[in-house]
Parts: structure tokens; C-alpha cells; sequence
């Protein structure tokens, strides 16, 4: 089996200490987002320099600490917005603007729309949604050593309905799989997927079947499932379609470290692909539905679905 983990490990060392760096500052961030942040502080929390510690931080994040807090906490308060009922000016104070005048044009700003019109029709916005910087841990080592010893994995399956239901998706042009979506498209389309008030579920990778492609369009889009009756404006350069009613076999495999994301996915689509599904009374019918991933997340193993019918 091919270990990820066993290779980040031969890294130069600076550049996993200044990834460890931009991590602690980021988790910094995380814990005080509803209070006033200083470079001062986020210098502290990496151990570096104020101004090193905010060179690293492009550097890995692509936007400078301030930009990035701003960003965030303008995604946050939308959400609180979004969900609950507060007053505009409340949320406001609550993510340290000054004013309601301040608050309101920095949200127009990144938004395209006032924070009182979004908080009473909720449409689909581009959500900030932060990349973590890995970080090197002593788990990268020691579950080498045990993978190299035994090379069992528990992985569960289940079978889901999933019923008629509308997707706001967005197409790629040649993409087959997420690094080439990107490419493409961008990685932002998760923040706008994600902003949805109304989604059944949370936001999928999809690879679509012959009969959902458009000509000219990729296999590999992105999309969030909506109740059949949401009407909704579409956002530029998505689209509102629907799906039938499928069946789908799920498959969860184990929980994992961060930093071994893509030996998690290879590990479930070794499995997936030698997998029979008629232990279960189910065969494979691709041409119901997309065959959908959900975002790895370690702490809850790699998910994956496919398409099934009962034989």
C-alpha cells in the first residue's frame, strides 16, 4: 500500500516549521474571531517576527493575516445572519466593526448585496472558507510504522435514498475530478455551495453520468441538493437542475490525520473498485445518479457514494 504519510515526512524541516507557524496562527484566529487581533498577537502565536510572521502567512495562505480575518469573520457573520435573527447592527459589533455604516459597506463589498437585504432573502453568496496549513505531527511517523506492520482498514457501508430533489451545481469544461475542477473553475465555489440556507444536505463533488453532461461541459462538477420548490435567483455561472430519485451505496472509511487526506481517498477507491455490491442484493446503475464525494475530513473518514439498484 502506498503511504502518503511516510513520504511528508522527508520534508525540508523550515518549511514544515513555518507551516506550523501559519497553523498556530490560524487556530489563533479561529479562537479569537469575535475579539480584536493584532499582529502583535498572531507574531506570539507563531514565534516569529511580526513582520515574518506575516510573510509566512502569505505565503501559505494567500492573503495577508488581516485580509484573511476580515474575510472570515464577514463569512461568520453572514452565517449568523443567515440562521438566526439577529440585528444587523448586533452581528456587527459582535465581529468587531465599529458601525453599522462600516459593517454594511465592507459586507457589500464582499458580498454584492447589503447585510439587511441578504438577511431577509438568504440568496446563495460566496462564503470565505478558509484552507488549513497542515502541520507536521508525531502521528505522520508512528502510524507509518503501525500501516507497515498491518494493512487493515475498517471501512462501512450503507445504503441511502436519495429522493427527487433540484442541485445548483456548477459545470467545469474538461474537468474529471476535483484538481482539474479547480483548475478550471476555481476552489471558491465550495463558499458559495455552502452559503445555501435551504440545502438538504451538505455540498458534493459529483462525477456525472453520460446522460447529465452537457456537450461542452465536464464530468466533474460541484453542487449542493435543494428541495424541489426552491426557486430561488441562481447565481452567474451556476445552473438549477434536477436529479430522480436514486439509491446510493455509501462507503465511510476510517478516520484519519489532516496531512494523509489523499492516501484516505486512494485507500476507499482501491476498495470501491474490487467491491461487489450484490452481497448487499444491490447492483451498480451509474445511470441514475452522480457518483458524489463529500469533503475529506479526518475526523470523520473519506465518504463516497455510488449509484445502486436492488437486483
Amino acid at each position: 500500500m502506498k503511504l502518503i504519510c511516510c513520504k511528508q515526512a522527508v520534508v525540508d524541516t523550515g518549511k514544515w516549521e513555518a507551516a506550523d507557524a501559519v497553523g498556530r496562527m490560524q487556530d489563533y484566529i479561529e479562537a479569537h474571531i469575535t475579539e480584536p487581533i493584532t499582529l502583535v498577537q498572531l507574531s506570539r502565536a507563531a514565534g516569529y517576527s511580526p513582520w515574518h510572521s506575516a510573510r509566512l502567512f502569505r505565503e501559505f495562505v494567500g492573503k495577508s493575516p488581516f485580509e484573511y480575518i476580515r474575510a472570515l469573520r464577514l463569512s461568520r457573520a453572514a452565517i449568523q445572519l443567515r440562521d438566526g435573527k439577529a440585528k444587523v447592527i448586533d452581528v456587527a459589533f459582535d465581529f468587531v466593526f465599529d458601525s453599522h455604516e462600516g459593517f454594511t459597506k465592507a459586507f457589500s463589498r464582499q458580498f454584492g448585496l447589503p447585510p439587511k437585504r441578504y438577511s431577509d432573502q438568504t440568496p446563495p453568496i460566496p462564503l470565505f472558507i478558509p484552507n488549513r496549513v497542515h502541520r507536521r505531527t508525531a502521528w505522520n511517523r508512528e502510524v507509518c510504522k503501525m500501516a507497515e506492520k498491518k494493512d487493515v482498514k475498517a471501512v462501512f457501508v450503507q445504503v441511502i435514498e436519495r429522493p427527487a430533489r433540484k442541485v445548483l451545481l456548477r459545470r467545469g469544461i474538461r474537468a474529471e475530478d476535483y484538481f482539474t475542477y479547480c483548475e478550471e473553475v476555481g476552489c471558491d465555489v465550495w463558499g458559495m455551495l455552502s452559503s445555501v440556507k435551504e440545502a438538504l444536505y451538505e455540498p458534493i463533488g459529483m462525477w456525472l453520468p453520460p446522460g447529465m453532461i452537457r456537450n461542452g461541459t465536464s464530468k466533474y462538477v460541484q453542487g449542493v441538493e435543494l428541495p424541489l420548490d426552491y426557486e430561488k435567483p441562481v447565481p452567474e455561472g451556476y445552473e438549477l437542475t434536477e436529479f430522480p430519485p436514486c439509491k446510493m451505496m455509501v462507503f465511510q472509511g476510517p478516520a484519519f490525520e489532516e496531512e494523509a487526506f489523499e492516501e484516505a481517498i486512494t485507500d476507499l477507491w482501491a476498495l470501491m473498485e474490487t467491491f461487489d455490491p450484490t452481497l448487499y442484493g444491490y447492483a451498480w446503475a451509474d445511470e441514475d445518479g452522480p457518483r458524489f464525494q463529500l469533503a475529506p475530513m479526518g475526523y470523520r473518514g473519506y465518504i463516497e457514494a455510488r449509484p445502486v439498484k436492488p437486483l
